[in-house]
């Protein structure tokens, strides 16, 4: 059959694989503490607030705290199809409608679901 139909994939598969990669990365690098930080990551969000918890991965300058904001940028750039070149701070605190911040603060909690899962089950 010459003509396949594209796949389409819902947008939690996309995040599904996005984490696995994610996820696989922070493994083979031996990251240290990856997985309990991803694992506090959304408690964080919920009682600080999204560009608080951020702004935390940010200020810690460790490099399981990097990566986790580098994977959660990469992340919400695509998904909020912002510039490549997006600074996820500066979007946050001067650019970001509150309806945005909203949902970026909901993608994130998403995305951050399964980087929790897979962290858990890959990483020892």
């Amino acid at each position: 059959m010459s003509g396949q139909i594209p796949l389409q994939r819902t947008i939690d598969q996309k995040r599904a694989q996005q984490a696995w990669n994610d996820v696989k990365e922070a493994k083979d690098q031996r990251v240290e503490n990856y997985k309990s930080l991803v694992r506090g990551m959304p408690a964080d969000i919920q009682i600080s607030g999204f560009g608080q918890a951020m702004a935390f991965l940010r200020a810690k300058g460790k490099g399981e705290h990097l990566m986790l904001f580098g994977h959660i940028q990469g992340w919400l750039i695509q998904q909020m199809n912002l510039p490549a070149t997006t600074n996820l701070m500066e979007w946050i605190s001067t650019k970001a409608t509150t309806e945005e911040y909203r949902r970026a603060t909901v993608e994130a909690m998403a995305f951050l679901m399964w980087l929790k899962r897979f962290a858990e089950a890959e990483i020892k």
